[in-house]
């Protein structure tokens, strides 16, 4: 029976996917199989050897030790898309909290007096939450993935003119997107052309601080600015001071930090992006089901680490080797098995940056020995068999 480890409270939908008769799922069991995990940080878990992957119940991953997890063998995936509709839902109520100041209006409407003059008092103080609308104005998108996707569509039935950029946009992504909107060459065009700017980029190297001083000034003035992403993407003491001087008119944000709590013009809201029902079963189920089908058949879908490869499992075993993407992989594991006069039935290989994963399909028996001397070749990191 497989172990899965429960590192945060997952969706009972997501835990239902376990077949209790192979599964032992919970948040009590020690050298787990497989991990799930919402938001509970891994960086400091000492993982056991029999470790096979961990699944990541929505997109980000910061809480996952990936490139550890890498030099053991150890599967890490994600969820993407299942919490995309829930992110886009907030992102665009995030357009009209920039647009008009409604959680000022809603906060102020909690200081009148209980009284006979409160609709009196309402229509004196309402005008200083005036605010703009959404329709003709124009709004960039940075990343189309499949929140940023969704975000550019609606924004265009909402009657907003929307150019997006996205370096890594797929093929897949590109179909999904309307007509209407205008591809970007660069972060520089949307920045130069946008009223409110909203982000769905992920945090890398690359992208932490890509909303400083330096961008900032290229954007018009009064531009609002949403980030439901990821809290560093935007430098916290360039975007308070762009607030301060009204380059930025507003702020908004699911990431509330000690540096940008109670600055004017900024809205914070609770880290809600995917805090929905739906969103939680989606996710749960999700990796659960990329879990099982790792553990079951050695398919990997959605991996962050490996690339996915995906095979019919026709023959009597299934080899699996995890291993560096180095050459001479291929024909070493090839001739350890041809060496004992086994045959391969099929075989795949995919590779992803520094990594990569073999299946082979074996006919007959397969030896521990030989499954041994696979394990040996200079850059495996782990092999798995499947019967």
């Amino acid at each position: 029976m497989k172990k899965i480890k429960l590192m945060n409270k997952i969706s009972k939908a997501g835990i239902d996917v376990f077949d209790t008769e192979k599964y032992e799922v919970s948040s009590e069991t020690e050298n787990p199989d497989a991990i799930m995990v919402r938001s509970a940080s891994l960086h400091e878990t000492e993982f056991s050897e029999n470790l096979l992957a961990i699944a990541r119940a929505g997109a980000g991953y910061n809480n996952i030790p990936v490139d550890k997890c890498s030099e053991a063998g150890i599967v890490v995936f994600n969820t993407p898309g299942a919490n995309a509709n829930a992110v886009k839902e907030l992102a665009v109520a995030a357009i009209m909290l920039a647009s008009r100041d409604i959680a000022g209006g809603i906060e102020w409407a909690k200081t009148i007096p209980d009284s006979e003059n409160v609709a009196k008092a309402v229509e004196a103080g309402k005008s200083k939450f005036a605010g703009q609308e959404i329709m003709g104005k124009t709004l960039g998108v940075i990343g189309l993935g499949a929140v940023g996707g969704l975000v550019a569509n609606t924004a265009v039935s909402l009657g907003m003119n929307v150019v997006g950029c996205d370096p890594f946009l797929s093929v897949d992504a590109a179909w999904r997107l309307s007509r209407a909107v205008t591809k970007a060459a660069s972060y520089d065009e949307i920045y130069a052309a946008s009223d409110y700017i909203t982000i769905h980029a992920p945090s890398t190297p690359e992208t932490r601080g890509m909303i400083n001083k330096e961008t900032i000034s290229k954007m018009r003035d009064g531009v609002r600015i949403i980030n439901l992403a990821r809290a560093d993407l935007v430098n916290a003491a360039d975007m308070t001071a762009a607030l301060e001087s009204g380059k930025v008119a507003v702020y908004v944000t699911d990431f509330p930090t000690n540096e940008i709590i109670g600055v004017r013009g900024v809205v914070a809201i609770p880290h809600l992006g995917a805090s929905t029902e739906e969103s939680e079963v989606n996710c749960a189920v999700m990796a659960a089901r990329q879990l099982v089908e790792y553990i079951e058949l050695g398919n990997i879908k959605n991996s962050v680490n490996f690339p996915n490869v995906t095979l019919p499992h026709t023959g009597d075993y299934r080899l699996c080797v995890l291993h560096k993407n180095i050459p001479a992989m291929l024909s070493g594991i090839s001739s350890v098995i041809s060496s004992r006069n086994i045959n391969i039935e099929t075989m795949t290989n995919r590779s992803r940056g520094e990594y990569a994963y073999t299946i082979v399909e074996i006919k007959g028996e397969l030896p521990d020995e030989c499954v041994g001397a696979i394990r040996e070749i200079d850059g495996v990191l782990r092999v798995n068999v499947i019967k």
